[in-house]
């Protein structure tokens, strides 16, 4: 049987803290949320491998560094109000519930948003929700957000989601450029967006978000 609690310790240990990471709120989260939770039963053992796991329906739960990078270059604040795209199993939102006033995660696929939603009420998230709808057009009913995180890769960012940024929030995702990922943030200051890539990751990327081929003669 596997040690749940070990392996946590192992994860923040060896692969967060070893990998940049020093804010202490975000590895108090990673350290005490069960991320087996938010894997099918069948993967439960390989929760806390460093690489993305399958969790169905051709999505992924983001290798922890990774998204822990993110996070970390996010820097939520404990009156953000936050929207996680692409939530999957709700990991990534469980986390930011800790770091965040609300949390809305929005979900296109219905038995993952189903499977999230049992899950954040089963730990007691209740600052978090999530909602079935399209993942490129984000949710703008509760817009402006301060913080949005994107829950996989992109090949580019819809501009529907960066219109959903409030003057000084930031998003962050993995974007893929030329066969290459990196995690990149997007900031909204001064009402410009800017972007820049902080690291190297080579995160699968969420359906919906490649870039349209273009025609060429």
């Amino acid at each position: 049987m596997t040690d749940f609690s070990a392996a946590r310790h192992n994860m923040v240990e060896n692969q967060i803290r070893t990998n940049k990471v020093t804010d202490a709120s975000l590895i108090g989260a990673l350290s005490e949320l069960p991320r087996e939770a938010f894997v099918p039963e069948r993967a439960r053992s390989l929760a806390y491998v460093d690489e993305d796991l399958a969790i169905g329906a051709g999505r992924y739960l983001m290798e922890p560094m990774v998204l822990a990078r993110l996070l970390q270059e996010l820097a939520p604040r404990p009156d953000d109000v936050a929207l996680v795209v692409g939530s999957g199993s709700g990991y990534s939102a469980a986390v930011l519930a800790r770091l965040c006033t609300t949390v809305v995660a929005v979900e296109e696929n219905a038995d993952l948003a189903a499977r999230s939603a049992e899950t954040l009420t089963r730990l007691e998230i209740d600052n978090a929700v999530v909602i079935e709808g399209s993942l490129t057009e984000g949710y703008a009913k509760h817009s402006p957000y301060d913080v949005i995180l994107v829950d996989g890769a992109v090949e580019a960012v819809p501009d529907a989601l960066l219109d959903q940024l409030a003057e000084g929030g930031r998003l962050a995702t993995v974007l893929h450029e030329r066969g290459i990922g990196r995690g990149a943030m997007f900031s909204r200051v001064g009402g410009i967006i800017s972007r820049r890539v902080v690291f190297d990751a080579a995160t699968p990327v969420l359906p919906g978000f490649e870039r349209p081929i273009a025609f060429e003669f």
